[in-house]
């Protein structure tokens, strides 16, 4: 049985231009789904689930992260910014909290990603049994995503970042939720930039795997938005509420 997983590190330094106008003036994790920031829903989720300290990573419009989001105290926990002052990618970005981890595992998140609050307790509480865990949703085609593939003891043999669509044979999807062992750096150090000149975590974490990391899946139960357009967002408040 592994110790409890305490630490998490959630990424929310991304503009969001897909969203246009609405993070102009307001940073994407704190758009509001269920009358409340995304990001403030989720520092709940993780606080019921057993984390006691954070680190944020902000970018786009941080002081308005920061102001807006404390120490953390209201949740009972404790908040440190990290601030990425180049948005070179998420790899790069949880760089920036390796000295807040300290050689533990963590979980790791997007300030973007909403489900119900009861998901981060499930992937925390596999983490007891795994030394990684991936939550993972159901989608048609898990091109625009990562293509996860388990066995039947919900161990994740392969991770394929941005696969061709419709060449997949899994169903499911990285959802984004993981929690992650110190195994992570030297993939994180070895990353090359993506085509968009970006050194991406998932990809990462897909390495990971390959070079043999061993990761449990967990299936994101209820809805599951990733908040990168006007329709998600309208999406996640026509189920959560505005």
């Amino acid at each position: 049985m592994n110790a409890p997983v305490t630490r998490a590190v959630l990424l929310a330094a991304g503009r969001g231009t897909r969203l246009g106008e609405v993070t102009r003036t307001t940073p994407k994790p704190l758009l509001r789904v269920g009358g409340e920031p995304i990001l403030h829903r989720i520092l709940g989720g993780l606080r019921a689930g057993g984390v006691r300290e954070v680190a944020i990573i902000t970018g786009h419009l941080a002081d308005l992260v920061e102001d807006a989001t404390g120490d953390g105290r209201r949740w009972g926990l404790s908040l440190t910014y990290f601030r990425q002052e180049s948005i070179d990618g998420t790899a790069r970005a949880l760089l920036l909290a390796r000295e807040f981890i300290a050689g533990e595992r963590f979980f790791l998140g997007w300030g973007d990603i909403v489900v119900a609050a009861p998901n981060y307790g499930r992937v925390l509480g596999t983490a007891r049994e795994s030394e990684a865990v991936l939550a993972v949703n159901e989608v048609e085609d898990p091109s625009a995503g990562g293509a996860v593939y388990v066995d039947g003891d919900w161990r994740v043999s392969r991770v394929v970042e941005k696969p061709p669509a419709g060449t997949s044979s899994t169903r499911w999807n990285n959802a984004g939720l993981m929690v992650l062992s110190p195994e992570i750096w030297p993939f994180i150090e070895r990353l090359e930039p993506s085509a968009r000149g970006e050194y991406e975590l998932p990809q990462a974490v897909a390495d990971a795997v390959a070079g043999g990391m061993e990761t449990r899946a967990v299936p994101i139960q209820g809805p599951w938005f990733d908040i990168g357009t006007p329709e998600s967002l309208a999406a996640a408040r026509a189920c959560f509420g505005a």
